[in-house]
């Protein structure tokens, strides 16, 4: 979430009913803005996210709640200069970990903020889908091993197509 906007998060939660100080003390809940996850040196690096999110992964963690729900609110990557294709490949990457555990993930994109070539791309690596509040098996989804493959092969043609016009 966006830094500044955790108060207003757990204040949500608190109107759900959940006790948010006793689950962030006994470790149950943690709020982190985008900032602290994703951009903690000011910039975005797959892999260290790759191995933030394995610490978090069920099983890979000595903490007494072991499963992990977490919400990824996307937005930042609207509002700083990240390389997309960079993103789209650690969207891709991540699913080999999460399928490998029971943890929930959410990925949470607006689309108003983002192309919609992106938006396709991002959604082509999540094998589930939220359309509208339903949540669908994603028909466009493609294994991270070939999506990835299929997007080398697609830059490099589209680079051989920028080198013939100059």
């Amino acid at each position: 979430m966006a830094p500044g906007h955790s108060d207003a998060h757990l204040e949500r939660l608190r109107c759900d009913g959940i006790d948010t100080e006793v689950y962030q003390r006994t470790g149950q809940l943690e709020v982190r803005s985008t900032v602290d996850a994703y951009l903690p040196d000011g910039r975005f690096e797959q892999d260290r996210m790759v191995e933030v999110f394995t610490a978090l992964a069920s099983g890979n963690t000595d903490e007494p709640y072991s499963l992990s729900r977490i919400v990824c609110d996307m937005d930042w990557a609207a509002d700083v200069d990240v390389d997309r294709e960079e993103l789209v490949e650690f969207e891709s990457r991540i699913n080999d970990l999460w399928s490998q555990h029971d943890d929930i993930v959410i990925c949470i994109y607006d689309l108003t903020k983002f192309r919609a070539d992106f938006v396709v791309d991002v959604l082509r690596t999540h094998p589930l889908a939220l359309v509208g509040a339903t949540l669908r098996e994603n028909p466009f989804f493609i294994p991270p091993s070939e999506f990835l493959q299929e997007r080398q092969t697609r830059n490099a043609s589209t680079e051989e197509q920028s080198d013939a016009a100059e």
